[in-house]
C-alpha cells in the first residue's frame, strides 16, 4: 500500500463539479480581480472566526507584511517569533525593516514559550507574531497578557490553522490581527496562491486595504508605499465552494490524529491536545529517535513523511546578520533534528491509516 502525505486531486474530487462551475463562472464573467466573491469570502470567513473585518490578499506572507506595515513595524523596531516555524514568520518583519527576534518555543506543542518572549521584551519589541503551529494555538492569555502590559501587538500566524481554537475563540479572532494562508496544501486551500487578515480594528484594516492596492486611497492618488496584493476573484470563487467542508474535513483530520494518538503513544512521542484547546491538525507531529533512519523505513514501506522544520530559523543563512550561534535556542534546535510528520490529510482511507499504524510499530519493532 502506498500513502501520501496530501492527496489534492482526492480533495478537489470531493467538490470537482462545484469547483468547476465557481471558477467558469468567473472566466465567463470577466471579473477577474477582488469583486463579490472576495467579498463572499471576506464575510464568510470573518464570522467563521468570530472577527469583526477580513481582508482577502494575494498570499499568506502578504498578509503578515501588510498587518506589520499597517502596525507601523519600520526600521529599528524588533518582532518575537518561534524559532521553530516557517520562514514567513520572521521574514516579513525584515522585509518591513523591523529585527526579527528570535525565541524559544515549548518542546510539547511546538509553540512559542511565553516566558521565552517575556524575556525577550525591549523597548524596541514593536510586536509579537504568534505561530500556531501544526493546527495548535498558541497560549493566547498568556502571550495577550504580556503584549498588553508592554503595549505590544499581537499578530496570530495561523496559516496551519484555520479552525482551530482556544478557549472557545477560534483563531484569527483572540490578538490584535491574524492571518490565514490559502496555499493549496493549507486545510483550507485554494487552486493557487492566497491569504487573509482578519482584525477587530477597523483602522487597521482600512490601513490593509490601502497598502494592497499600492497606497492608493483615492483612484491615482497614493498617500504611502503599497503593494500590489489583491486576491483574485477565481481563488476566491474555488475557496467559498471548499471552505462548505471546511469542519468536515478539519473533523475528518481528528479523527485520524486520535487513532493515532491510541496507537502510538507508547511507541513515539505523539502531538497533545490540552485542555480548552481545539487542534486541527494541518500536520501530526512526532518525536522520533534516529529520525533519518525512521523517514528511510517509512519511504521503503510507501509511506509519505515530511520534516518540518530541518533548520530552525535562528541558524538560516538569512539571518545571519542577526548573530544567533550554536545553543542559542535549544528546544529548536532539537526539535529540528528529532520531529517528522505522518499523513494525516482528510482523504484518507481508514484502511491507510492501519496502514501507517503498523508501519511505524514495525519500524520500532
Amino acid at each position: 500500500m502506498r500513502v501520501g502525505m496530501l492527496d489534492l486531486a482526492a480533495e478537489y474530487a470531493l467538490q470537482a463539479e462545484e469547483i468547476k462551475a465557481a471558477a467558469l463562472g468567473i472566466l465567463e464573467s470577466g471579473m477577474y480581480v477582488l469583486g463579490a466573491p472576495v467579498e463572499q469570502l471576506e464575510k464568510s470567513l470573518a464570522a467563521y472566526v468570530g472577527s469583526e473585518h477580513a481582508l482577502g490578499l494575494a498570499s499568506g506572507t502578504d498578509a503578515l507584511i501588510l498587518s506589520q506595515k499597517a502596525m507601523g513595524v519600520g526600521p529599528g523596531d524588533e518582532v518575537i517569533t518561534g524559532s521553530f516555524g516557517y520562514f514567513a514568520s520572521a521574514s516579513t518583519t525584515a522585509h518591513c525593516g523591523g529585527r526579527p527576534v528570535f525565541v524559544d518555543v515549548d518542546p510539547v506543542t511546538f509553540n512559542l514559550e511565553p516566558e521565552a518572549v517575556e524575556a525577550a521584551i525591549t523597548p524596541k519589541t514593536k510586536a509579537i507574531v504568534a505561530a500556531h503551529m501544526f493546527g495548535l494555538s498558541a497560549d493566547m492569555d498568556a502571550i495577550n497578557e504580556i503584549a498588553r502590559a508592554k503595549g505590544v501587538k499581537v499578530i496570530e500566524d495561523a496559516a496551519q490553522a484555520i479552525g482551530a481554537e482556544y478557549k472557545g475563540r477560534k483563531v484569527c479572532s483572540i490578538g490584535d490581527a491574524g492571518i490565514v494562508s490559502f496555499y493549496p496544501t493549507k486545510n483550507l486551500g485554494a487552486a493557487g496562491d492566497g491569504g487573509m487578515v482578519f482584525s477587530d480594528d477597523k483602522e487597521l484594516i482600512d490601513e490593509v486595504r490601502v497598502l494592497r492596492f499600492h497606497g492608493e486611497r483615492i483612484r491615482y492618488f497614493h498617500d504611502t508605499l503599497g503593494t500590489n496584493s489583491r486576491l483574485d476573484a477565481i481563488q476566491a470563487a474555488v475557496l467559498n465552494v471548499k471552505f462548505k467542508l471546511l469542519d468536515d474535513k478539519n473533523n475528518r483530520r481528528r479523527e485520524i490524529a486520535q487513532r493515532y494518538n491510541e496507537e502510538l503513544k507508547d511507541v513515539v512521542g505523539v502531538p497533545v491536545e490540552p485542555e480548552g484547546y481545539h487542534h486541527v491538525y494541518h500536520a501530526y507531529t512526532i518525536h522520533v529517535p534516529e529520525r533519518d533512519k525512521f523517514r528511510e523505513y517509512m519511504i521503503d514501506k510507501g509511506v509519505g513523511c515530511a520534516i518540518y522544520y530541518p533548520l530552525p530559523l535562528h541558524k538560516q543563512e538569512a539571518f545571519g546578520y542577526l548573530g544567533y550561534t550554536n545553543g542559542t535556542l535549544p528546544v529548536s534546535e532539537k526539535l529540528a533534528e528529532e520531529v517528522i510528520s505522518i499523513p494525516v490529510c482528510p482523504t484518507l482511507t481508514d484502511e491507510q491509516v492501519e496502514y501507517v499504524i503498523e508501519t511505524v510499530k514495525g519500524y520500532f519493532a
